[in-house]
């Protein structure tokens, strides 16, 4: 009789790092679009301005056998004015939500890289919806506001909860499992 050797499937996981391949690129930006213009209707034809010229735009990547596979979250960050960084376009594929971290870890590689690069204030316009998830990561409303007919709050990252990140690119890797 032949003995098979028995491995434990094991679940696939999620690159969170800064976007590097074209295919990154791409893959948020039409994320970008089937969130804010398909399914939330904020924006007519698509949601890219001029800030995306300047920002760095990270990515949560699912991943089949190790290898990054497609584009499933996104954040872009840029720095306005010396020390002054702000995060914008936040994105989760709608597949991928019930995964639960992709969003809490976009928003920590989102601090972590505008910290290592000189940031005293990082702020962002939260959707309402949102603005729950961003206190339990140590943010503080500032005021609400109302962007593209929506309602929003402005907030501001406590930075001294997000260690500098030196290597976006490099990023992590996310195992699925333990929520936060």
């Amino acid at each position: 009789m032949i003995e098979l050797e028995h491995r434990q499937f094991q679940c696939p996981g999620y690159y969170i790092r800064a976007a590097s391949k074209p295919f990154e690129a791409r893959g948020a930006e039409a994320l970008r679009r089937r969130v804010f213009v398909e399914e939330q209707g904020i924006f007519a034809t698509h949601d890219r301005d001029e800030i995306d010229l300047v920002a760095t735009h990270l990515v949560a990547l699912s991943t089949y056998a190790h290898e990054a596979d497609q584009v499933v979250g996104t954040v872009r960050i840029h720095e306005e004015s010396p020390r002054l960084w702000w995060g914008s376009r936040l994105a989760v594929d709608s597949d991928f939500r019930q995964v639960g971290r992709l969003g809490s870890e976009l928003i920590r590689l989102a601090v972590c890289t505008a910290n290592a690069r000189g940031c005293d204030t990082f702020l962002a316009h939260v959707q309402k919806q949102n603005v729950p998830l961003f206190r339990r990561l140590k943010w503080a409303v500032l005021e609400e506001v109302t962007l593209h007919g929506v309602p929003h709050a402005k907030m501001s990252a406590d930075l001294s909860f997000y260690p500098p990140c030196e290597n976006p690119t490099s990023g992590w890797f996310l195992k699925p499992g333990r929520r936060i």
